[in-house]
């Protein structure tokens, strides 16, 4: 168990009122009762259906439909150790032995202790019915709906089955050293969810960092990142998982074409996904306005609703397997956005309801990136994805979109098909994308804008540019021009490759033409 001075990797705000954790996998209690709480952290730590186990709030009340009542109860300060200690030799019983993270919470003047207490590395996980029984019998627990249960007959033989079988991103990664973590971008992340943890972070080593977050573990003595933590918390996660990447195609003539343009995202998951979303949003969204001679509002559709496309994305990114070398893929024609991803869904999944949009998983393949993602809010998991792609496609006036995998489930394939009268212009003529990018062009970025052409390396367009330092060149003119999309390497896999050029993007060819009558700086 960790000390009490360990600080919740997440908002603690938003776990009380189960904004970014679902209620099932919260469990509130009054007072110190050990047998139950001991009951339910079995249960979350079997992870029967790879949520990614739970929390327990001790001291916080609710009302009878589970929601939390404020102000707590709270704990009397005169307890707080004794819980501590009870609660550590109560753990032990567990079998094997299993201790959550430990954190005391003070909110709205009252105490708190939460106990973070995620899927086990080494289920099935057996506790006592009664831990103060002088004969104690052993049970598997695990959690129904937002119930601890009994796993009996058949669900026990299942729980059983699942021995040692950890998700693959909540593994352990021997081939990679916890330094392989970066502690800015697990500090970035802290910072957005707005976790206490961020306080601490600049004080703690990676290692310390990393066992908090729960990415990281193992021995004192030869500790290991988890694949979670490669996939979030790494710049170049491809390293350890080839394939980890999304591809943005193209294809200005339709799939069966000859010609396409490709764009290949690769990075942490979350920066990954999001410079995916952006760039298909910049390039290939288009808004169409109808005007109607019998009223004054016109309609305003989309050829693709962008809240059905991040759905859409974000699911792939969610459930792909990590195993698999093959990228996620999105391919966009006139006529269809298609995402696919591998492989298909689970096979708990009926054929049927994944075609009628009623999808819902029995267990999740990737538990801790779902909880990530959701904590980013990216997602909000437990099968919405799919009810809200249909819902968005709708809302926009859309064909119904189409859910396809095969029969033994190696892909699956999500169609959006463009509004029937939505206009279809390439991305190079779509008029929005300028306005959204001229406010970031800086003086600097324009001048580098003027100097490109065709295919440059760095030192002919600092040349160009009469400039003798790198490094000001870089931060001042480079980095910005790519971060806001105007230019892009000629090879984005291999960034500092001597045969490294740069080009203008559409978008910066775009700038370019609808600027060209103000004088250059």
């Amino acid at each position: 168990m960790k000390s009490s001075g360990s600080k919740l990797p997440i908002n603690l705000n938003d776990l009380l009122r189960q904004r970014t954790v679902e209620g099932e996998r919260i469990e509130y209690k009054a007072g110190w009762n050990p047998d139950a709480i001991i009951r339910t952290l079995c249960a979350f730590a079997n992870d029967f259906e790879n949520l990614g186990g739970g929390y327990v709030v001790i001291g916080q009340d609710c009302d009878a439909d589970g929601r939390p009542v404020f102000p707590p109860v709270g704990l009397p300060d005169n307890q707080l150790d004794k819980i501590q200690r009870e609660l550590l030799a109560h753990c032990q019983l567990i079998q094997p032995p299993y201790f959550p993270v430990l954190s005391l919470e003070v909110v709205e003047g009252r105490n708190l202790i939460v106990l973070q207490a995620p899927g086990g590395q080494t289920r099935p996980y057996k506790a006592p019915e009664a831990v103060t029984a002088s004969k104690k019998t052993w049970r598997y627990y695990i959690r129904r709906y937002s119930s601890t249960v009994e796993a009996k007959g058949d669900t026990e033989q299942e729980l059983l089955s699942l021995a040692a079988k950890v998700p693959f991103d909540d593994r352990f990664n021997q081939f990679a050293r916890v330094d392989d973590l970066s502690k800015p971008l697990m500090q970035d992340f802290l910072q957005e969810v707005g976790s206490a943890l961020a306080a601490d972070a600049p004080q703690l080593s990676v290692e310390a960092l990393a066992r908090q977050m729960n990415v990281a573990g193992g021995p004192a003595e030869s500790p290991w990142p988890k694949n979670v933590g490669l996939l979030f918390f790494n710049e170049t996660p491809e390293r350890f998982f080839p394939g980890v990447q999304i591809d943005v195609v193209w294809f200005p003539e339709g799939a069966g074409g000859d010609r396409f343009d490709e764009k290949i995202f690769k990075g942490p998951l979350a920066r990954m996904t999001r410079e995916a979303l952006g760039y298909i949003q910049r390039n290939y969204l288009h808004e169409t306005v109808i005007k109607h001679p019998d009223r004054a509002e016109a309609t305003r559709l989309w050829n693709f609703p962008y809240a059905a496309i991040e759905e859409a994305v974000v699911n792939a990114v969610y459930h792909r397997s990590y195993e698999e070398r093959e990228p996620i893929e999105v391919r966009i024609s006139h006529e269809e956005l298609v995402v696919v991803s591998y492989p298909g869904p689970d096979r708990s999944i009926r054929m049927e309801d994944l075609k009628a949009g009623r999808a819902v998983s029995r267990r999740y393949r990737n538990r801790r990136i779902g909880e990530f993602l959701k904590e980013l809010e990216m997602t909000e998991g437990r099968s919405t994805g799919i009810p809200k792609i249909l819902q968005e496609m709708a809302a926009n006036g859309s064909p119904a979109p189409l859910f396809e995998t095969d029969d033994d489930r190696l892909a699956f394939v999500i169609r959006l098909p463009r509004h029937p009268l939505a206009l279809t212009p390439s991305p190079q003529v779509t008029g929005q994308v300028t306005g959204q990018v001229t406010g970031q062009v800086t003086e600097e970025v324009e001048r580098l804008l003027r100097a490109l052409v065709g295919e440059m390396s760095r030192q002919q367009i600092q040349d160009a540019l009469s400039l003798k330092h790198r490094d000001h060149f870089e931060k001042a003119y480079l980095k910005p021009a790519l971060a806001v999309q105007v230019i892009e390497m000629t090879l984005p896999d291999k960034p500092t490759s001597r045969l490294q050029r740069y080009r203008l993007t559409a978008i910066g060819r775009q700038w370019v033409e609808a600027h060209s009558g103000r004088g250059s700086h």
